[in-house]
Order: C-alpha cells, then sequence, then structure tokens
C-alpha cells in the first residue's frame, strides 16, 4: 500500500466517524448517510390498511401516491412509492398482521390472504418493489434501486400453535416472527395482556429454537419482560424489536426495559425505535391513562345511553386535545439504546399505517430524513447513522442466516398435530 493510499484511506474513516454535523449542515450529514445507506425499517402495516380500506381488492389501487385516502372516518394513509423515496426507504419489512384470535385456524387463514395480497401489490411495481428471500439477494435489490421487502408475522397466533405451519410460513417468505401480539398465546406471554405463563412454556421455547433452525428472525415486541428474558436465554441467533421504544425514556409495557437491554446486547440483536407517539412521549401515555379512566367513568354514568356516552366522550376529548410528540423524542430513545448498549443495537421500527399518528416532522414515511438530522444535530457520526439507518438490521439477518445455515444437518422439531 502506497503512503498516498493509506492517508487517503484514514482520511476517509476520519470523515465517517467524525461528528456529522461538523463536517457540514445537519441537513446535508443526514443526506449523505442515507444516500450511503437507505433506511432499512422494521415494520409497516401498508398490508393490513389494505384489508380494513379495500378488503385487499387492490387491481385498481394507486400506490404510487395514497395522499388522498383519508376518509371521514380514517386518516389518509402514510405510505406510498413517492414518500417511500423520499424518505430515503431502500428496504421495508411489511406486516402481515392480523388481529389476536383465540380461533388460530382463523388467523392462520388471514394470515395467508395478507402474506398474498402484499406478493401482489409487490408485483404490480416491479421498478419500484421487490421481495427478497435472504440478505444477499435484499443488498442486490437496494443496489440496483428497488424499495427491497422481507415479510413479518405479527403474533405467534398466526402459526396455529403449530411448527409446521411456522416452517411454510418461512417456505412463504416469511422472515421474522413477533412471538405475541396484544393478547397471550397459548405458549408466550404478551406485555398488554394479563399473564399466564410466566414468559414462554416449553413449547415456546422449541418455537424459538424452530425459528433459529430455520432462520427465521425472533421478534420481541409485543413480548413481556419474562418472554423477552425467556426468548434471549433460549435463542442462539440474534433477536429484533421490530418496533419499540426504551422504558426508561417512557414507561410504556410495550417498550425495552433496560434489565432486558444488556441481553439484547449479548445476543447481538436489534431494538428498533417505534414511532407511535404513546410509545416515545411520558405525556401522551399519560394522555391517554386519563382519557382511558374518563372513559370508564363516561360508560358507568350513561349506562344504558351509548349516545349519552359518545357525546360526552367527544366533548372531553375536544376539551383535552393529545399532546403532539416531535422528532426530538424518537432521538431521545435512541440516544438511551446508545449510552446502554451501542449505536451497533439500533434501527428504526416506524409502525406506519398501524398507527392514528406520528411525530411532528415524521407524519408519514418521507419523515426519516427529519430524524437523521436530528440525529446530526446531536453529534452522530456518518457512521454511525449508517449503522441506525441499515447496516445494523443488515448484520442482524446476515447472522440469523448464518446460524442457520450452521443447522443444515439438523431435522425438524416435531410437535403432534393440533387438529
Amino acid at each position: 500500500m502506497t503512503r498516498s493510499t493509506l492517508l487517503a484511506g484514514l482520511a476517509a474513516f476520519a470523515l465517517l466517524s467524525a461528528p456529522a454535523a461538523a463536517q457540514t449542515s445537519p441537513e446535508k450529514a443526514a443526506e449523505a448517510a442515507l444516500s450511503r445507506a437507505p433506511v432499512f425499517d422494521g415494520h409497516n402495516d401498508v398490508p393490513w390498511a389494505l384489508r380494513g380500506r379495500m378488503d385487499n381488492m387492490i387491481n385498481k389501487f394507486d400506490f404510487h401516491d395514497t395522499t388522498g385516502t383519508a376518509t371521514a372516518d380514517e386518516i389518509a394513509m402514510h405510505t406510498d412509492l413517492q414518500r417511500l423515496r423520499k424518505g430515503h426507504v431502500g428496504a421495508q419489512f411489511w406486516s402481515v398482521y392480523v388481529p389476536s384470535n383465540s380461533n388460530e385456524q382463523v388467523a392462520v387463514q388471514q394470515t395467508i390472504e395478507q402474506i398474498d395480497v402484499m406478493k401482489r401489490l409487490v408485483a404490480r411495481y416491479p421498478q419500484d418493489l421487490a421481495l427478497a428471500e435472504n440478505a444477499a439477494e435484499l443488498e442486490r435489490q437496494m443496489k440496483a434501486g428497488k424499495i427491497a421487502g422481507m415479510l413479518g408475522i405479527e403474533g405467534g397466533h398466526s402459526i396455529g400453535s403449530s411448527l409446521a405451519v411456522l416452517r411454510e410460513m418461512h417456505g412463504m417468505g416469511v422472515r421474522y416472527m413477533t412471538l405475541t401480539h396484544g393478547k397471550n398465546v397459548p405458549w408466550a406471554d404478551s406485555a398488554t395482556d394479563a399473564p399466564q405463563h410466566d414468559g414462554l412454556t416449553p413449547f415456546g421455547e422449541q418455537v424459538v429454537r424452530e425459528m433459529n433452525r430455520i432462520g427465521m428472525i425472533v421478534d420481541l415486541s409485543h413480548v413481556s419482560e419474562a418472554t423477552m428474558k425467556d426468548a434471549l436465554a433460549v435463542s442462539r441467533a440474534p433477536v429484533m424489536f421490530s418496533h419499540s421504544g426504551v422504558r426508561a425514556v417512557n414507561d410504556h409495557p410495550r417498550n425495552v426495559p433496560d434489565s432486558v437491554l444488556p441481553a439484547v446486547k449479548a445476543n447481538g440483536g436489534i431494538v428498533m425505535v417505534v414511532f407511535l407517539p404513546a410509545f416515545l412521549d411520558p405525556e401522551v401515555r399519560e394522555h391517554g391513562l386519563k382519557r382511558t379512566a374518563e372513559k370508564a367513568r363516561i360508560d358507568a354514568q350513561y349506562l344504558g345511553n351509548p349516545e349519552g356516552a359518545a357525546a360526552a366522550l367527544k366533548a372531553w376529548d375536544q376539551a383535552n386535545p393529545t399532546p403532539s410528540t416531535h422528532v426530538a423524542k424518537v432521538a431521545d430513545h435512541i440516544d438511551h439504546l446508545k449510552k446502554t448498549i451501542g449505536v451497533d443495537h439500533i434501527g428504526l421500527g416506524g409502525d406506519y399505517d398501524g398507527m392514528g399518528s406520528a411525530p411532528v416532522g415524521m407524519e408519514d414515511v418521507s419523515g426519516y430524513p427529519a430524524l437523521f438530522t436530528e440525529l446530526a444535530r446531536r453529534g452522530y457520526s456518518q457512521a454511525e447513522m449508517e449503522k441506525i439507518s441499515s447496516r445494523n438490521m443488515i448484520r442482524v439477518l446476515k447472522a440469523v442466516e448464518a446460524y442457520a445455515a450452521s443447522q443444515k444437518g439438523q431435522p425438524p422439531l416435531e410437535s403432534p398435530a393440533v387438529l
């Protein structure tokens, strides 16, 4: 290596590792980072929006521009091709969410329908969208200028308590599964339901092991603290939190407690910071608790008079508007993760089209540059911002695939048929 080559390499490294705002304006620093490493977002609910708004009838649906999709009952969609491009989104985990259902066979069918609608949407826009089977394919698609995609199941009810269904979902292209959603499943506790299992049952541990074996990422958003700890103890591949904040910034049960974060670091996993205001902001969280209490009081006062109750709650909402959340609050969660477990374990999981509002300045998928501008203002280097945008998630995906490759000789785990 010549002296000039060495000096050039050292200069490039210094440029990437120095605080980005010291090199240029925060806006230009954000643009530079996102140009080199477009966002790989952990969670987007477009498939559920298609089901809820159009019953999955999408042959006449225009995904280039969805800004005109608002109705009297629903806000406009957060996501379309134009705004994904503006937001520098290079890869997306599309959530094939269906509601928690004690009839798990219904949930399995609905999940397959959601896989189908997302595949059909991608197929309609081959110049812009693609679905990847693995990390190498995803990186190739990103380099070709596509918005690469993978599918994620949001809740273990979608596999019907069957390892066979889990494997078949993987065969359909699913690359992560959130172990629970808002309710417990027969083998794992949710963060927002009364504990039943104290974490994972023995079958739940089998689910985690089989996900490791086949190369499906274990997603711990939505699960209880006990389930987080059990899954981290069992998993031999990195885990993810596809869309969660941290409880140290906002003490919400959906967020990750500090007691779990060291295990995430030791596991090589990633916490992908969510943008839903109630998960981000203590003031919004407190407002929600007050509204829940007020609704209970109103329902009791207007017992037998649902119209009166609805009018009273509407009046309360008008007198008590929800506080606004800003981009800085997202950065606060990122700051805490950087301080506690390091920048190598941070990603982004917006939850767009799965929430009713978003931080001011990040109202839809075009808003990622505003967050990276804030990070640049806070002294994040270009290399750090590139890790947060996509490099960390790609590292996790590759590590999960590498572990699965190491298990090629191992037979599938078996469990009795459930029907």
